[in-house]
Formats: C-alpha cells, sequence, structure tokens
C-alpha cells in the first residue's frame, strides 16, 4: 500500500486523496501553512493520519520560527499548533498529537533542542499509530467469523491513519488470516470517500468489495447480506458516544433495527476524556459547495441552500462495542473505556 503519509528530507510528503482513485499524486508540503491548507482541503484526512500530519505540520512550523530565545521561540510554536488544531476541529487526534508535541518542546532546554525534540515526537506519533492499528487489527479480527458481510462507511485504511487502518484494519487482517470478509463500502456522500478510497485500498489487497450506495445500507441488511457493521471514529465522548463522518447514525440506528452489531474502531486517542458525551463535541460545517457540486458541476438549482455537516453523534447505547489498541470495550462505556486509559497510562 502507499502511505498516507511520509517524512523525508526535511519535507512532508502526502499522498492527495482528492486525486484517488485516478491518480496516486505526492503533495509536497515545506510550510505549515501548507499543511493547514492541505488537512482544510482534504487532501490528507482519517482521525489518526490528521494527528500525525499536524504533528509534522508543527516539525515545519518550528523551522520557520527564527527567535533563538526559548520562551518567545514556545509562544509562536503554541500560535502554529492553534492554527493546525483550527484546521478540522471534530477530530480530536490533532489536538492530541498537537498537545503531546508541544509538551515535548517545552521539556527543551534551548531552541535547538526544543526543534530536534520536535522531530523525534512526530516520528514516535507516526510510528505509535502503526502499532495501534496492528493491535486494533488483531482485536477485531478476533470478534469475527469466517465469510462475514462487513458494512463500513467512509474511508479508515491506511490512507486514514499512518499506516494499515483502524475499522479496515480489521477487515484487513480478517482477511490476511483467510476468513474471506465480503465488504459493503458505502459511497460516503458528499465526497465519497467510500467509493473511491475505501474501493481503492480493498482492491489493492485483494478484498471482496461491493460498492453500494449510502441509501441502500437497509435494504441489504434486510436481505441479511449484513452480519456486522464496522465503522471508524475521529472522536468518542467519555460516555462512548461517538462522533463520526455523517450518515453514521443512520447506519447505527438501521443495525439495531435488524439486530446487526455495530462496532466502532478507534485508537486510545481518540477518546477524548474531557468531553462527558456526544453534546460536548465539536461538529465542523464543512463548504456547501460539496454537496451542490460534483467535480465542478452543480447539481442543485442556483440559489438553493444546502447543509453540509461532517460528522453526526451516534448515541452509545446504539454501539454494540468499542475496538481500541489496547482493548475492546463494551457498555458501559464511561468505565470500560476509563479502565483501558488507565491501563495504557499505567503501562
Amino acid at each position: 500500500m502507499v502511505k498516507s503519509l511520509r517524512w523525508e528530507r526535511d519535507t512532508l510528503y502526502l499522498l492527495d486523496q482528492t486525486a484517488l482513485p485516478h491518480q496516486e499524486r505526492l503533495l509536497a508540503c515545506t510550510t505549515a501553512a501548507e499543511v493547514v491548507q492541505a488537512i482544510k482541503d482534504l487532501r490528507v484526512r482519517g482521525a489518526p493520519a490528521l494527528g500525525a500530519a499536524a504533528a509534522y505540520g508543527l516539525v515545519l512550523g518550528a523551522r520557520e520560527i527564527a527567535a533563538t530565545d526559548l520562551e518567545v521561540f514556545l509562544g509562536r510554536l503554541r500560535e502554529t499548533a492553534g492554527q493546525l488544531a483550527a484546521s478540522r476541529p471534530t477530530a480530536v487526534n490533532l489536538t492530541w498529537a498537537l498537545t503531546r508535541m508541544l509538551r515535548a518542546a517545552e521539556r527543551a532546554g534551548s531552541v535547538e533542542q526544543a526543534r530536534a525534540a520536535l522531530l523525534a515526537e512526530a516520528e514516535a506519533i507516526a510510528a505509535d499509530d502503526v502499532r495501534a492499528n496492528r493491535a486494533i487489527g488483531e482485536f477485531g479480527a478476533a470478534m469475527l467469523r469466517p465469510g462475514e458481510g462487513i458494512l463500513t462507511y467512509c474511508n479508515t485504511g491506511a490512507l486514514a491513519t499512518v499506516d494499515y487502518g483502524t475499522a479496515f484494519g480489521i477487515i484487513r487482517t480478517a482477511h490476511e488470516r483467510g476468513l474471506r470478509p465480503r465488504l459493503f463500502a458505502c459511497e460516503t456522500r458528499p465526497v465519497l470517500q467510500g467509493a473511491r478510497l475505501t474501493a481503492w485500498e480493498a482492491v489493492r489487497l485483494g478484498i471482496d468489495v461491493t460498492v453500494i450506495t449510502d441509501n441502500a445500507a437497509g435494504a441489504l441488511m434486510r436481505r441479511g447480506l449484513v452480519q456486522r457493521v464496522i465503522v471508524g471514529a475521529d472522536r468518542i465522548a467519555a460516555n462512548g458516544d461517538v462522533a463520526n463522518k455523517i450518515g453514521t447514525y443512520t447506519l447505527a440506528v438501521l443495525a439495531r433495527a435488524h439486530e446487526i452489531p455495530f462496532i466502532v474502531a478507534a485508537p486510545l486517542s481518540t477518546v477524548d476524556p474531557d468531553a462527558a458525551d456526544g453534546d460536548a463535541i465539536p461538529i465542523e460545517e464543512r463548504p456547501p459547495e460539496e454537496v451542490t457540486h460534483l467535480a465542478g458541476i452543480r447539481l442543485v438549482p442556483e440559489g438553493v441552500a444546502a447543509m453540509n455537516p461532517a460528522f453526526d453523534i451516534t448515541p452509545h447505547h446504539l454501539v454494540t462495542a468499542i475496538v481500541t489498541d489496547a482493548g475492546v470495550a463494551t457498555p458501559p462505556y464511561a468505565g470500560t473505556l476509563g479502565r483501558l486509559r488507565a491501563a495504557a497510562v499505567g503501562g
């Protein structure tokens, strides 16, 4: 698989996901502002990948700061971190990674030491993500049976992470184990991450994949073609409420109506202990043109308004289990997620 991002010779290279599946195009970022714009434009996306991209973006930002006084340097570094964090407000991995980066810089004794610490921390964040995804795949695949029809949403594979994937990583591990999962990928309107990206990854890995329109999900469930729904998350509240790509809530309701397990997969870094429930999670509103236009062609009449929330909240009572890199959380999530987090910190 082509990786979503890589750091090489003082440059952050991003696989431009807006060009897929037709073109594999690398975007070279040499400034923090370029990383901010790439995040806003969805050239890099997926909560774990956003965290790593923001970390490397802060490395680039640190190299643009001319200050030699450490306190002045740190002040300007925090400003750059704020700009990166604001690029997409729902994905908590952005702020998680940036907080981790700032703490590393604050422990340094000089500006040069801080710059070195920032690069080391960004590389650690990227490596940690790969390890976390592999663990999620192992924990999640253990829950599956051979030949299951699995419905997934948006893109949660290697493109949404540093490598391997979260929800898609479970499917990938199951495939590698010979469980022969049958993947149904919802197209995921409005920018079609499922049709463009998840299908692209599945084909490259030899996974049986069928793309469906988002509104076909219920019909497939009724026909008995879906045995499990597995999705990712951009932020998980302390009580288990899940913020994920808009339309996830609809799938959770459909899964409950058809008595199908609804599984969420995400690293522990996606759990926000400061968000008591889903109401505390900010929901990003994206440009209406993503709804009114497709490939630059207007789909709706002139003068018609469009709403484009990027995410919705799935209440915890609709979630069967949350698969993390530290284990599987089950209801009540306020207790099980807290224990997984405490064990991970203690370890």
